[in-house]
């Protein structure tokens, strides 16, 4: 399951990799609207909006369609500005069929939306629109319905929001981490001008690139796809992004990735088919059993053959299944090799998993 965005034969300088004060903010709301999805951050980011005047907590939840379980794309800047302001004025540029279709769609998260999803035009995508947000709660379902009867006077409450929290706590958040994120881009630009677009991989081990197809692979939840080829594209490094790869995709727009910055998201990330793997290998009963001995210290193929009764190849099949999905480390001791459970891995599954394994 991975998003793919087509950069064959895009020069380096198309593929820009550059900081936003927009997109970054959009994180900031999203922590917000969704704090058990980011435990690290939830609580230092609810102390900083604590700052946001009170008569401003409603436009809060009610513009939450824009960033709550998805993202609307205009706030990914495709060409990001050194302030806030510089680029609500490149959205405010965008004509209100485009920002409300991007505005409405936001929640749709595992579909995008088509190039000709229309809810201002369009009746049918008008109640499909209204039905999602209805969903999401009355005060949304409201917001939608004023967006799609006065998109003009939406777009500037919306504009105004986000200006009040750069003056009320984001502006200070942004002057601390901007030089980190900066120096994180002017890094990765000059390993992309010396390597060529290999050097994007480097990113993040979520992070694929096939050099000869010129293709970016992002693993996410959903498989689509992205043509960078006429516009190229744009990485946007983030402080409060993680543990998320947001991925602008839609068709009409130039593909966009916000990535977590390695300084602030330390994390050993798995891509879905490793954490397939994982699950797979501890779903069979008599290699969760070894697994419970090796949690224990290391043994030999022997040591377990004999302690559970198998013959040593089985054990031996059973052990490459677990050593392939990264849950084992091994060491030879002279003519032996001993197995022991990579404890770290197994904790990043989940520590109930670690407590089960070692009781």
């Amino acid at each position: 399951m991975v998003t793919s965005v087509d950069i064959a034969g895009v020069p380096a300088d198309r593929i820009r990799i550059t900081p936003s004060p927009l997109a970054e903010l959009a994180a900031v709301l999203h922590v917000l609207a969704e704090p058990h999805q980011h435990p690290d951050t939830a609580a230092a980011v609810a102390t900083m909006a604590a700052a946001l005047p009170a008569e401003l907590a409603p436009d809060l939840e009610e513009f939450g369609l824009l960033w709550q379980s998805g993202r609307a794309d205009f706030l990914f800047p495709p060409d990001p500005r050194p302030t806030l302001r510089e680029e609500l004025d490149d959205v405010d540029r965008l004509d209100d069929e485009r920002w409300v279709a991007a505005a409405l769609a936001a929640h749709r998260a595992v579909s995008p939306a088509p190039r000709t999803w229309s809810p201002l035009r369009d009746p049918i995508v008008r109640q499909r629109a209204l039905a999602a947000a209805r969903a999401r709660g009355p005060r949304q379902a409201a917001w939608a319905e004023r967006v799609l009867a006065d998109p003009a006077a939406e777009r500037e409450r919306v504009r105004r929001f986000l200006l009040a929290c750069e003056s009320a706590f984001f502006g200070t958040v942004w002057q601390r981490v901007r030089p980190a994120l900066a120096e994180e881009a002017d890094r990765r630009r000059f390993d992309l001008t010396r390597e060529g677009i290999g050097a994007l991989g480097r990113i993040s081990h979520a992070i694929r690139v096939d050099t000869e197809r010129g293709v970016l692979t992002i693993d996410k939840l959903q498989d689509q796809t992205a043509d960078g080829r006429g516009g190229g594209m744009t990485l946007i490094p983030s402080a409060y992004g993680a543990p998320h790869m947001t991925v602008v995709y839609a068709a009409g727009w130039l593909p966009v990735l916000q990535y977590p910055a390695p300084r602030w998201d330390r994390r050993p990330v798995l891509r879905v088919d490793e954490l397939d793997a994982r699950l797979t290998a501890l779903a069979h009963p008599l290699r969760l059993r070894f697994c419970r001995t090796l949690a224990r210290g290391p043994h030999t193929t022997g040591e377990l053959a004999d302690f559970w009764r198998v013959t040593p190849p089985e054990v031996s099949r059973h052990l490459a299944v677990l050593k392939a999905a990264g849950l084992l480390i091994s060491a030879r001791r002279g003519r032996y090799v001993t197995y022991r459970l990579d404890m770290e891995a197994c904790t990043g599954l989940g520590q109930q998993l670690v407590d089960v394994l070692g009781r």
